[in-house]
């Protein structure tokens, strides 16, 4: 299993929180999710076929940007 922390500075609320958590549980090969409303973060486990880039499309399209370093 893969696993990596994402930076997602827009997130600031329960909200953010469950829509995020949501979509990127919902993709295929994802077995966790947690996002970290104070730290600004999304923990994410999985395997293929999951992917970094369907992982930030699914954040990506629930309103947030994800930080890159």
């Amino acid at each position: 299993m893969t696993e990596t922390t994402l930076s997602v500075p827009d997130i600031s609320c329960d909200h953010c929180k469950n829509s995020i958590e949501g979509a990127v549980n919902a993709l295929d090969g994802v077995s966790s999710a947690a996002v970290n409303v104070d730290e600004k973060t999304v923990s994410v486990g999985f395997d293929t076929p999951a992917s970094i880039e369907g992982i930030i499309g699914a954040i990506e399209e629930q309103g947030y940007d994800v930080a890159t370093q």
